[in-house]
């Protein structure tokens, strides 16, 4: 898919600023009184909605691990359509499955079945000579050996050195697309600018086809957006012995009571899908209309880096585990080390940021990570408008749910977390 995430603004910029409001009253809202609490995001979601930029929008806001989320929503699951976008809507999240499969992997750490810094080499064997590219995006055969090994915390962190049909140019980004390298889907039928290729059987085929490949950089050496986590759905395969949508299942989806979580969405909740649109020329187009969506049919295998359809209140649930340190609810799903691990920068020591659009911030288990006066903060952005975030320092859990494509159409990643921080920044003045 072309436009998975072809850029990415600093996406939880300032909320560390945010330090020292903890003592903020905890905020169990109806909607008119969230809205009046929260002017800045209401204001936003007007923006979009009531110009007709969007056809809905959906802010979801929460504080602790405890309280359940509130939420401020404006518009339909399509324009048009009688049904209000809600927080049981269901939303093509995208990227935003990256942190979840980063979890995943950082419960195997945590039980000693995978090692962070494992060749992953070590269970898949494909991997042990890799080649690389002596100028990224250049020749294919032009090529060296691999200095170093691949290892788990290069896919954590996109350091692999792995390539992406949406940011790679050339014959790197041409032969990904031949050998159907393109771990996403946006519609039944081909749209202008969205790699289509053929589809690949399994999740071990891809990660088979993928070892042929050469590397564009030098694993450990550069953050470059990739289809690390994709491939880390296989490592988590063969380390788990149970099929990774399986093991999300099990582990994640099921012990957070998120039961509107899926790599495809049933016929009988098909009803709750929002429509994603094209953004062209200002103008939207349907490009997977909810009726017809390709989210209706199971996927050729679970992408691990942008495959799940979700609901604001499901993935507020992922939120509260993280705030929770692993448990929601009386029930531990990953340990309180395996949160603060993963939430944290696990960035390669020396890594050469120069090129990438996280400059500025760390990464931790698939999802950027605050420095500095930004500490506390961990989240990620999905493709078609989706923008998701926790900040530990204060408790506080964060989401934007709405469907337009390319992302960078309209800067809702970028907006949704400064609208956030105004409206908690005033309350705190209030205070």
């Amino acid at each position: 898919m072309a436009h998975i995430m072809v850029t990415r603004r600093r996406l939880l910029g300032s909320l560390g600023a945010l330090a020292g409001t903890a003592a903020l009253p905890h905020m169990a809202l109806a909607s008119a009184a969230a809205e009046a609490r929260f002017p800045a995001v209401t204001a936003m979601l007007e923006r979009y909605v009531g110009t007709g930029r969007l056809a809905g929008m959906i802010a979801s806001i929460g504080w602790g691990a405890g309280e359940a989320p509130l939420g401020i929503a404006r518009g339909s699951l399509a324009r048009g359509a009688p049904q209000p976008v809600g927080m049981d809507s269901l939303f093509r999240i995208y990227s935003m499955t990256k942190p979840i499969t980063g979890m995943a992997a950082m419960m195997l750490v945590d039980e000693g079945k995978l090692r962070l810094d494992q060749p992953i080499s070590d269970l898949l064997p494909a991997y042990a000579k890799m080649m690389v590219q002596a100028v990224p995006d250049g020749s294919l055969t032009d090529l060296r050996p691999a200095r170093a090994q691949i290892t788990v915390r290069h896919l954590l962190t996109h350091t692999a050195g792995l390539g992406y049909s949406i940011i790679q140019k050339g014959p790197i980004k041409d032969a990904y697309i031949r050998a159907g390298l393109v771990p996403g889907q946006a519609s039944r039928v081909r749209v202008p600018g969205v790699d289509a290729p053929k589809p690949l059987r399994s999740l071990a085929e891809f990660a088979d086809v993928l070892a042929t490949m050469p590397l564009v950089y030098e694993p450990g050496s550069t953050w470059s957006y990739s289809v690390g986590l994709d491939l880390l759905g296989r490592v988590i395969e063969v380390a788990s012995g149970k099929p990774f949508d399986a093991f999300l299942d099990e582990r994640i989806f099921a012990p957070c009571g998120m039961t509107s979580t899926w790599f495809r969405v049933p016929e009988a909740e098909a009803g709750r899908l929002s429509t994603n649109y094209g953004v062209v020329g200002g103008v939207l187009v349907p490009i997977d209309p909810a009726p017809a969506s390709v989210y209706l049919e199971s996927p050729p295998w679970p992408f691990g880096g942008s495959g799940l359809v979700s609901s604001p209140r499901d993935y507020d649930r992922f939120q509260r585990m993280l705030l929770g340190y692993g448990t929601i609810e009386g029930r531990q799903v990953m340990s309180e080390a395996a949160v603060r691990l993963g939430t944290s920068n696990l960035l390669p020591e020396g890594t050469d940021l120069s090129r990438a659009f996280i400059r500025g911030s760390g990464f931790g288990a698939g999802g950027s990570v605050g420095l500095g006066d930004d500490a506390g903060t961990y989240g990620w952005a999905g493709a078609a408008g989706t923008v998701g975030f926790v900040n530990f320092r204060i408790g506080l859990r964060a989401g934007c749910y709405t469907q337009y494509m390319p992302s960078e159409a309209y800067p809702v990643h970028s907006e949704f977390p400064k609208a956030v921080l105004a409206d908690v920044m005033t309350r705190k003045a209030a205070a």
